[in-house]
């Protein structure tokens, strides 16, 4: 899968697309420290170990890096940014039974606002899976070149 690249000085504010999720009763917010517990065994839960990791890295930092979409205190997905590098979008994921109502998008874009905010120019989506998504939700472009990119030297066995 590729790496993509986002112009965050091109991206509208977040905020109308959060208000729609707002009033569907789903929000869309950072994640508190005292939630790692929980939020970091949900995306092993629902996702794999390997994001997991990349998720407690997000409660590591400050301001903490972790976007979090509920909906009646039920936890639909996540989205984390500059935990696999800096200026690095991801992971992310929402529950399947969740999906298609905007929330991956949701958070999304609050996380590219963030890394905005923080000072960053560019993000970098890297590995990404749905790159037709990337593209249409925020005007990601692949960088060429970029497979396997940064997770070439993965450990693939601990024995």
């Amino acid at each position: 899968m590729p790496d993509m690249l986002v112009k965050l000085y091109d991206l509208p504010p977040a905020a109308a697309r959060l208000e729609v999720l707002a009033k569907q009763g789903v929000v869309i917010r950072r994640a508190g420290s005292y939630e790692r517990h929980q939020v970091v065994a949900w995306v092993e839960a629902h996702f794999w170990p390997g994001w997991a990791s990349e998720c407690a890295v997000a409660f590591a930092r400050s301001p903490l890096a972790c976007f979090v979409a509920v909906e009646e205190g039920r936890m639909l997905g996540f989205a984390c940014y500059d935990v696999t590098r800096k200026g690095f979008f991801g992971p992310t994921g929402v529950c399947p039974d969740a999906r298609g109502r905007g929330i991956g998008t949701g958070l999304l874009v609050a996380a590219l606002e963030a890394l905005w905010q923080e000072g960053y120019a560019y993000a970098i989506i890297g590995g990404a899976g749905p790159t037709d998504f990337y593209e249409r939700a925020v005007g990601a472009t692949i960088i060429p070149g970029s497979v396997p990119g940064i997770y070439r030297d993965r450990i693939k066995s601990i024995k």
